[in-house]
């Protein structure tokens, strides 16, 4: 059975103060059933580590270059994350691939850097406004999981969040059903590429204004491993409530 995943993203969000949210999570979930991250700003990866080095909660990153080094003034490597304490980092999030026009051959460049390194990339893959209105949601899909997910791709080293791009900060979700087709549709192409052991195994999150309220029918939904949860993360008081309904749906299952 994969075991679970809650992770947050906190984008541009939060400062020295705002450790006491992870800290705050640490006290609330201290024997977790499921497997607990939080991607901070880059400046909190080192001291949110240290915070959480005695807890299952770990500490990621929300971007990586695809060298391990060089003149890239502004831009941070997989290994300077793995030397802070990061167990994973994020790649190819729709806001990297709209506002720095990434395209799922960086973001599979990325992957490739973050298992070079030893982090878990969480791969994040999704369709605009326009191509689900236009039927071409899984087209879409298809040719970003087959283009940005490296070959070596496993479950430890490799997750996929799937966040449709209309869905992200606008306060819409998609219904179960479609959430459904669409992690389906990702399963059996992981299956048909990677093999049923590996492609059974990779976890496939959802993530798309995950609140409180609506947690719990998401992680209903088959072949929802998790989610990767924006705003909601950003204090232990939204988060927490996100984390216990996915132990629940770990119960029922």
């Amino acid at each position: 059975m994969r075991r679970k995943l809650a992770a947050g993203n906190w984008k541009m969000n939060g400062c020295k103060a705002d450790l006491a949210q992870i800290k705050a999570l640490c006290a609330a979930h201290e024997t977790a059933t499921v497997d607990l991250l939080i991607c901070p700003p880059t400046t909190l990866i080192g001291a949110a580590a240290e915070i959480c080095a005695d807890h299952a909660l770990q500490i990621g990153g929300q971007d990586c270059h695809a060298q391990a080094s060089g003149a890239h003034t502004g831009d941070i490597s997989a290994q300077m994350l793995a030397d802070v304490g990061a167990r994973a980092v994020i790649v190819g999030h729709s806001e990297r691939r709209s506002d720095h026009a990434e395209t799922s051959d960086d973001v599979r460049a990325k992957a490739s850097a973050a298992h070079d390194a030893g982090l878990q990339a969480i791969v994040c893959i999704g369709e605009h406004l326009a191509e689900r209105e236009a039927d071409r949601t899984l087209n879409v899909i298809g040719a970003q999981l087959a283009d940005s997910v490296p070959g070596d791709a496993s479950a430890e080293n490799t997750v996929i969040a799937y966040e449709p791009c209309w869905a992200i900060g606008t306060g819409l979700t998609a219904t179960p059903d479609q959430i459904s087709e669409v992690h389906d549709f990702i399963r059996d192409r992981l299956v048909g590429r990677f093999g049923p052991e590996i492609g059974q195994a990779i976890r496939l999150l959802y993530g798309g204004s995950v609140k409180p309220g609506n947690a719990s029918q998401i992680f209903a939904v088959q072949n929802v491993d998790g989610a990767l949860v924006g705003g909601a993360s950003l204090t232990s008081r939204d988060f927490s409530p996100i984390i216990s309904a996915l132990e629940g749906a770990v119960e029922v299952s």
